[in-house]
């Protein structure tokens, strides 16, 4: 009997360890976050409130850090105004939340050229795994330390704009 509570127990921790580990979290109670902005040249990340940093991070970027992300598979982090979009607390990646690229001006260029713009674009943290990969070894996303992406978990909400600037 106690064999079987045993499995029980690790098969639910195994299904839904992130779910555990994001409700663990301390709530943010600070300011509200109306805008994240990324400078990748300078491979920092800035969570604002109004005009009003409120958290800076260093980040890592798609492996071919320089240009706007155009086609699927090409390596590039996409430049320009989107939203947050989604939430991801079951991420490989230990937690994400997810940027709106494609938008309708991505998509027409890359349909122009006969190719898929590609998607599946998040912040996300680099799950222990990714260390020592280098500073730009995603495809397309931006990273960020474990801690941070908890932090950045909490601080932004859905519907929250970033502007990514080259």
């Amino acid at each position: 009997m106690e064999r079987r509570k045993l499995l029980a127990g690790l098969a639910a921790v195994s299904l839904f360890p992130t779910v555990t580990l994001a409700s663990a979290f301390s709530p943010y109670t600070g300011p509200r976050v109306t805008r994240v902005v990324l400078y990748k040249g300078r491979r920092r990340l800035y969570l604002l409130s109004g005009t009003k940093i409120l958290k800076k991070y260093k980040v890592g970027l798609g492996g071919v850090p320089v240009g706007h992300k155009q086609f699927e598979g090409d390596g590039k982090t996409p430049e320009g105004s989107y939203i947050i979009d989604r939430r991801n607390p079951r991420s490989q990646y230990h937690l994400s939340i997810g940027i709106s690229y494609p938008n309708s001006r991505d998509i027409a260029y890359a349909r122009q050229h006969g190719r898929s713009p590609g998607g599946e674009i998040f912040i996300h943290g680099r799950a222990g795994g990714h260390k020592g990969r280098g500073k730009d070894w995603t495809a397309g996303c931006i990273a960020v330390k474990d801690r941070h992406m908890e932090e950045i978990y909490m601080m932004v909400t859905t519907g929250t704009q970033i502007d990514i600037h080259p």
